[in-house]
C-alpha cells in the first residue's frame, strides 16, 4: 500500500504520520520491465520531495491497520458483522441496521465504508430502486475487471536480494508478454517484499469473478498461484518463491472494477471510499481518496446544527460537493495510468513508450505540483505546518471551530486552521 502528501497532513494531525514512516520505505521511482527483464524505462519525478515536503511511502497494509486500530477503543469495534438490511426510521432521528447474524443496531447516521462491494450501498440502492429514485447510471455494471492477488513476505536474506539494503524502496512493474498478467514488487522495512499480481479479465467473466472474489480475503488462491509460479522479477526471485515466503493469512485475492457512482447518500445513510467510487489501484489513489472522504465528512458532521434528518442530509450533500470534483479527477486519470502500468494492446504500448521516453521533466513536475496542491485537513483540529513548496488549495473552514476559538481568544478571533 502507498500513501502520499495528499493525506499526510491529516495523518500528521492525528499523530500517526511518524508511526507510518517507521513501518515504511520512501519511494521515488517506478522501474518498468518486460517479462524477459529488459528494462522499459523509469517513471520518476525529479524534485518531488522538495515540492511535496515528503516522499511517498510504501508499507504492508496490515501494519497500517494496526496503527489505525490502536487509536480506537476495542469495545467500539465489532468484527464479523455484515449489514443485510437498512431501515431509515421515520421518527426523524434514527437509522437501524440489521446484520446477517440477526443483530440490530441504531444510530443517528449510517456511514457505509465497507468497500467496493458495499452491502450498505446495495441495501440503500435496493430501497431507492423500489421507490423509483435510483439513477440509471447507478444500475449499470462497473467497467474493466481485474483479479488481483497481494501479499507481504516473511523476512528474506538481504545478501541474496541486495536491493533490500537500500534506504529507498525498490519498486518494479513487469508487463507480461502476450499474457493478461502484470506483476509488481516493492521492498519494505525488515527485509520484506510486498508483491502484487494483476490479471485482466474480459467482460464476459467479470460478473462471475466478482461474485467469487467480492471481498479481500484468503479465497481461491491456488489456480492463480499455479499460473504465476515461474514469473520472473527484477529482485532475482520468481513470484512463486515470493508467494512461498508469504504466510497464507497475509495473502489476499479480490476482483477489482472501476465505477464512479452518482448516489453517495440518501436520508441518514452516506457512503465513503470504494463504496461510492471504485478506483483501480494503478495510481494508488483508492486509500488516499477514502481517507480524504473520511476527513471531509467528519468536518461536515462537526458543523451539524442538529441530528435531524434534514440537517444530516445537508451535511452529506456538502461532503459530496466538496469531494466530487477531486474524486472525478483521479477517476479520469486512472485510465491513462492503467494503460501505462498494465496495458498490453499496441495503443497501450505506444502510450507507455511515450510516457517513459518523451514526457519532459518540466511536464512531470507541473503534474506533481497540480496533484500535490489538494491536501485537505481536519478543520476542527490544529493545522499541521506547511510542507514543501506548493501551497495547498483553499478549503471550506469550520464555522463551529471558528466560533469556538473566537470566543476563547482573549483578544478576539484566533483564526482558521485552513491552509491557503
Amino acid at each position: 500500500m502507498a500513501l502520499n502528501i495528499n493525506v499526510f497532513p491529516i495523518l500528521e494531525q492525528l499523530d500517526m504520520l511518524e508511526e507510518l514512516q517507521k513501518i515504511s520505505k520512501p519511494i521515488l521511482t517506478t522501474n518498468m520491465y518486460r517479462e524477459d527483464m529488459k528494462k522499459l524505462g523509469v517513471l520518476e519525478v525529479k524534485e518531488s520531495t522538495e515540492i511535496n515536503g515528503h516522499d511517498t511511502v510504501v508499507f504492508p497494509r496490515p501494519e497500517f491497520y494496526d496503527i489505525l486500530l490502536s487509536r480506537i477503543p476495542s469495545e467500539n469495534i465489532l468484527f464479523g458483522k455484515k449489514v443485510s438490511e437498512i431501515d431509515d426510521l421515520t421518527n426523524d432521528f434514527k437509522v437501524e441496521v440489521t446484520c446477517t447474524d440477526g443483530s440490530t443496531y441504531q444510530g443517528h447516521i449510517l456511514v457505509g465504508a465497507d468497500g467496493a462491494y458495499s452491502s450498505v450501498r446495495q441495501c440503500l440502492y435496493k430501497q431507492l430502486e423500489s421507490e423509483g429514485a435510483l439513477p440509471a447510471s447507478d444500475k449499470r455494471d462497473s467497467k474493466c475487471g481485474f483479479v488481483t492477488m497481494v501479499g507481504t513476505t516473511d523476512r528474506l536474506d538481504p545478501e541474496k536480494y541486495p536491493v533490500m539494503k537500500e534506504e529507498y524502496s525498490f519498486f518494479s512493474q513487469v508487463i507480461g508478454d502476450n499474457k493478461p498478467y502484470s506483476w509488481s514488487t516493492f521492498t519494505v522495512p525488515n527485509n520484506r517484499v510486498c508483491w502484487n499480481i494483476q490479471l485482466q479479465i474480459d467482460s464476459s467473466k467479470s460478473k462471475v469473478e466478482a461474485s467469487q472474489n467480492s471481498e479481500w480475503g484468503a479465497n481461491n488462491h491456488e489456480s492463480m498461484i499455479k499460473e504465476v509460479d515461474e514469473f520472473r522479477t527484477p529482485l532475482g526471485a520468481t513470484i512463486g518463491e515470493l508467494i512461498r515466503a508469504t504466510a497464507q493469512d497475509r495473502i489476499s485475492h479480490i476482483f477489482l472494477e472501476e465505477k464512479l457512482f452518482d448516489t453517495w447518500h440518501h436520508g441518514r445513510v452516506v457512503l465513503i471510499g470504494d463504496a461510492c467510487h471504485k478506483l483501480l489501484p494503478s495510481v494508488g489513489q483508492g486509500a488516499v481518496n477514502a481517507i480524504q472522504d473520511a476527513a471531509i465528512l467528519a468536518n461536515c458532521l462537526y458543523d451539524l446544527e442538529s441530528a435531524r434528518r434534514k440537517d444530516a442530509s445537508a451535511a452529506f450533500q456538502d461532503y459530496k460537493e466538496q469531494r466530487l470534483k477531486h474524486v472525478k479527477h483521479h477517476f479520469d486519470s486512472v485510465t491513462g495510468q492503467r494503460r501505462i502500468l498494465f496495458g498490453q494492446t499496441m495503443v497501450d504500448k505506444a502510450i507507455r513508450y511515450a510516457a517513459l521516453n518523451w514526457v519532459s521533466d518540466s511536464m512531470q513536475k507541473k503534474t506533481v505540483v497540480k496533484t500535490s496542491a489538494y491536501r485537505p485537513v481536519v478543520t476542527y483540529l490544529p493545522a499541521p505546518p506547511k510542507r514543501g513548496t506548493v501551497d495547498a488549495l483553499p478549503q471550506k473552514p469550520s464555522t463551529r471551530y471558528q466560533a469556538e476559538h473566537s470566543v476563547r481568544s482573549a483578544g478576539g478571533f484566533v483564526g482558521s486552521n485552513v491552509q491557503a
